[in-house]
């Protein structure tokens, strides 16, 4: 699942996944988004795929408060959505994550694949972030302790 999809979303805040990706989708009903602990976008993971983040995460010593933070971030702030998988696959965002990711008012978003994940971004954040453009809430000077850096979120 790789590719940039510049995606509606509709009145009621959902969006569907593009045709694209829906054979690699029609497996699982569920699909978790969560915080990107490093930039206001959304992370969004398939059901088993996410199973194995969370249990590292939840498995790494809390009382490291970079650990902690992340496992804040991304555990604590994690949405259960279902879908159909035969359906039109449409997904709802929930305020709170879309607020964080500067998609609140917005219809359109980027969906960005990722391989195992995919990630959701506003427009304008998107196109800064390729253009080298730093935005004022991503992190870049975290030191990640060794327990964290061979995870990929």
């Amino acid at each position: 699942m790789f590719g940039f999809n510049n995606i509606s979303l509709d009145k009621k805040g959902r969006f569907s996944f593009p045709a694209k990706y829906r054979e690699d989708l029609s497996f699982s009903s569920k699909i978790i988004l969560t915080k990107d602990p490093q930039y206001p976008a959304l992370k969004v993971y398939l059901k088993d795929d996410w199973d194995k983040i969370s249990a590292k995460l939840t498995a790494l010593q809390g009382l490291d408060p970079v650990v902690r933070n992340l496992q804040w971030t991304i555990l604590g702030n994690a949405s259960v959505c279902e879908f159909d998988p035969t359906g039109r696959m449409h997904v709802l965002i929930p305020s709170d994550l879309k607020e964080y990711a500067n998609i609140l008012d917005k219809n359109r978003i980027c969906l960005v694949g990722m391989g195992n994940k995919f990630e959701i971004w506003d427009l304008e954040n998107w196109e800064m972030r390729q253009t080298g453009g730093v935005l004022a809430t991503e992190i870049l000077e975290v030191v990640l302790p060794e327990s964290v850096k061979d995870m990929s979120f």
